[in-house]
Parts: structure tokens; sequence; C-alpha cells
């Protein structure tokens, strides 16, 4: 075959692959969302199928004779053809050597075990889940002793979720926020404790989705590209660039959870929805990496929708349509709400400054689970535990505790360190973007747009064609660097809290 056979035989691949990735993520919303509890047997077969055949689309002989030749000769090729070769390289390899009958299995329970997390959730009772989950690991542990791995069996999964990260690495990320946190958390536990009971009032969850559709379309959510749904934890769904995704969560006495969740998945809606249009139906039409994705989902929640400047505008609104619970509360003490700091049970509702300590306890959670044989039914407590020791608070509760995340039921044991990562990114990203914009003025008029220009421009549009460490350095002109995270946690809470 000529080289030009061999990218036309790419080009296929890549659109049979991207074929499929999109049925298996639309039955993934659809579980997810609207699918009945009695069709969970025949859909969690149709997925195993799926998954087969996915595996028996890109391995096989033909397939890795073109990976191989295009890899050899890689200085002949543009700079998207090189990109689908190397992404599709990387996936051959990390499969190849899982038998096809194991995967599509495994594929299968993850729909149940994901239904069985929802179960124990709802009932409180992670014994319903425990099963499940230890198939779960077993099948992980399998198969990252089919692949290989160097130092930790951990830093397989976690290369998956962020290329080149290890448990190396990760041990000393962690070690200097915990260094930079815990001081700011002592000193800002000194303070007055923000009275922020007006959040936990009654609020209507019919007019919270109305606020929660306004914010989305506010900060630059193309509705004709995607939709909001309800889910028993958020999340986003890319099927393509022009059909992405999002769930939120309504609590009748939590205003803020909506808010923040809704405005968290619009920052990942929006990564997808502002990928560069040529690359078509690709597998280069989604983010290149989780930590990268957390960033855009984070600078919009935290960076942008935790400030005085972006309230400013938006907090009239919700003002209005709560004036019993919000008529006599100022946007400045609404605001301070928002970055109220105390150490929490729920991840998802947590603090910008305490949000970290949440992610390690995950972190060595699955480091433990991924490396020693441990009996899942002591997972709780060791949770527990955990929570103790880096938050000074214990759950009471399973649904609290270890099923507050839905995760471990889809097998994104590694993704968790993503979350911090994208935190440190975002601040990374924040600083430099504000050497070309008057961040604070454009979100006080509301002017979104050219926020989204600069994000679109230095990191959406090249999808996942560019490389973690590629983005960092196109965005800021220098490698990652974590100080700015600490540094940006210092500086706004240490005005917001007087210190």
């Amino acid at each position: 075959m000529t080289l030009q056979e061999h990218i036309e035989q790419l080009n296929a691949l890549d659109l049979r692959m991207s074929s499929l990735t999109y049925m298996e993520a639309l039955f993934g919303w659809d579980s997810m969302t609207l699918a009945s509890k009695k069709g969970l047997e025949q859909r969690g077969l149709v997925i195993g199928n799926i998954s087969e055949l996915h595996f028996t689309t890109l391995i096989n002989d033909e397939i890795k004779a073109t990976l191989d030749f295009l890899m050899d000769n890689k200085e002949m090729l543009d700079d998207i053809t090189y990109a689908k070769a190397n992404l599709y390289y990387k996936e051959f390899n990390r499969i190849a050597k899982i038998p096809k009958e194991e995967y599509g299995a495994y594929r299968s329970l993850i729909t149940k075990s994901n239904h069985a997390w929802e179960e124990a959730r709802e009932k409180d009772d992670f014994s319903i889940f425990a099963p499940f989950l230890k198939e779960v690991i077993g099948y992980l542990k399998k198969f990252i002793e089919y692949r290989g791995y160097e130092g930790h069996p951990y830093n397989t999964l976690l290369d998956d979720y962020e290329p080149g990260l290890s448990v190396e690495e990760c041990d000393i990320f962690f070690s200097n926020l915990r260094e930079k946190i815990v001081p700011l958390v002592q000193k800002i536990s000194q303070c007055d404790p923000v009275d922020n009971s007006f959040t936990s009032l009654s609020y209507d969850v019919d007019k919270q989705a109305e606020y929660t559709d306004y914010i989305a379309e506010a900060i630059c959510f193309d509705k004709e590209a995607g939709c909001i749904a309800e889910s028993a934890h958020p999340f986003t769904m890319n099927l393509s660039r022009g059909d992405v995704r999002f769930t939120t969560k309504y609590h009748e006495n939590d205003i803020l959870s909506a808010v923040s969740s809704t405005i968290h998945e619009t920052g990942h809606a929006l990564y997808e929805q502002n990928i560069n249009e040529e690359f078509g139906v690709s597998a280069l039409t989604t983010g290149v990496s989780m930590g990268i994705h957390e960033s855009q989902s984070r600078i919009y929640e935290n960076n942008f929708g935790r400030s005085l400047s972006f309230w400013k505008k938006h907090y009239p609104k919700l003002q209005e349509m709560y004036p019993e619970q919000l008529g006599s509360i100022d946007v400045e003490t609404f605001q301070k709400s928002m970055n109220t700091v105390k150490p929490s049970l729920i991840r998802i509702e947590a603090d910008e400054v305490t949000y970290p300590l949440h992610i390690m306890v995950r972190y060595e959670m699955e480091k433990l689970i991924m490396s020693e044989d441990i009996d899942v039914m002591e997972l709780p407590k060791l949770w527990n535990d955990k929570y103790q020791e880096y938050l000074g608070i214990r759950p009471t509760s399973d649904k609290d505790g270890i099923l507050q995340d839905v995760h471990w039921s889809e097998g994104l044991i590694g993704y968790f360190p993503s979350y911090a990562l994208g935190s440190a990114y975002a601040a990374q990203f924040e600083h430099y973007m504000r050497k070309d914009l008057d961040v604070d003025a454009l979100l006080e008029e509301g002017q979104m747009e050219p926020i989204l220009n600069w994000l679109s421009d230095k990191i959406h549009q090249f999808g996942s064609a560019k490389e973690p460490a590629q983005i960092i350095q196109n965005a800021t002109g220098q490698a990652f660097d974590a100080t700015y995270f600490t540094d940006y946690l210092k500086a706004k809470y240490s005005a917001i809290y007087n210190l």
C-alpha cells in the first residue's frame, strides 16, 4: 500500500471508530437520563456487542500495519493526519492485549454497575454496589497486567486520563498543595463565619431550572448545538461538535448547587462546541485530556463564576426570581456565600480551597485499591477515616461518603487527580488571559464572547490534535506550574476574608 492508501485507511478507521463511539455515548446518555430500569439487561447486552465491534474494528492486523507504517513515516504526514495516527496508535497499544470477549464483558458490566450504584445511592446501602465494584476493579487489574506498566500499577490508569501522569508526580503535586492549602484553611477558620443560611431556604426547582437555562446561555452555551437534562450526578456528554449535552441536579434547599454545577458543566460543553469544525466526525473532536477538560469547567465555575464581577451582572435576575429568599441579600453577601471556606462531605459542593483535599482522599484510595488486595466492604470505613484525617469531618452515611461519585461505577479509576490538575491549569490560563483581556470588566458587562474566543483560540480549537503540555505551552508560553494555583487561592481568599 502507498502512503496515500494508508492515510485513506486511517481516515476510514477514524470515521468507523467515531461512529461507534457516538453510539456508545448515546446509549450512555440515555441510560443515565431517561432509560427504563427494566431494559437494563438488554442495554447491557447491546452495549457489550457494540464494544466488541469497537474492539475488532481497531484491533486487527490490517489496522496494525497501517498504524505502524504511518508512525514510521510520520515526517511525511501533515499535522492533523499525524495527530490521528498517533492517537489510534496509542489506543491500539492500550487495548490490543486485552481479549475482546473480556473487553465486551467489561463494557456490559459497566452498564449494570452504573445502575447498581444509582440504586445503592438512593437506598444509602453500599452493599448493593459492592459486588459490581469488585468486578470492575478485578477487570481493571487484569487489563493493567495485560497492558503492562512501569513503576506503580496505578500509573497505567493515570496515563489514560492525563498522558504522562504518574504516581510519583501526583505525590509531589498533592504534597505541595497540602503544604500551601492547610495553612490557608487554618487562617480562614479563625475568621468570623459567613452567614450563608439564606442559601438553604426553599427554592422552587422549576425556577432553578429556568435560571440555570439562562445562565448557561449567558456564558455562551449554544442551545442549537446541545441540550440540558437532569441526572443523579451532573455530567457532560459529547456526541459531536453540534450535539453536546450536559446534566445538572436540583436541590430545593440548596440554590448554589445547581447554579455551580450548571456553570461547571457548561465549561465542559463550551470546550466541545468550539473544537475546529474541520476535524468533522473524528476522534480528534473532543478534549485532549481530563485535566485540560477540567480546567475549562473549573475556570468557568470558580475563576469566573464565583467572582464578584460575574454576579454583579447575573445576580439581579436571580434576586428577581426569588424575592422572598434573596430580596434583602446584596450581591457582595451572595458572592461571599459562594466562596465560603468550610470542610464538607460532598466533593462537587466543596469550596475551592478544600476541594483538593477531597481529591487527595480519592487519589490515595485508588492508589491503594490498584496495588493491594482489599476487601471492597472495607472501603467505606477507609473512606470515612481519610475524611476524618484530611477534612476533620466524618461521613455518617454511604450516600454522603463512598457512594457520592459515579466514577467508580463506570470504571473511571485514575480520573480523579485530573480534577485537581484542572483547577491548577485554570489558574495558569486565567493569569495569562488577564494579560490580553480586562476580564473583570467583561464579566461585569456580561460580555463572555471575548473570553470564550480567547479560550477557543488557545485551547478549544485543537481538540485532541495537541498534547496537554503543548496546549499549556501554547496558551501561556511556559510549562505547567502549580504555583499559579496556590498564588490564586491565597490572593483571592485573603481579599474575601481580609487575611
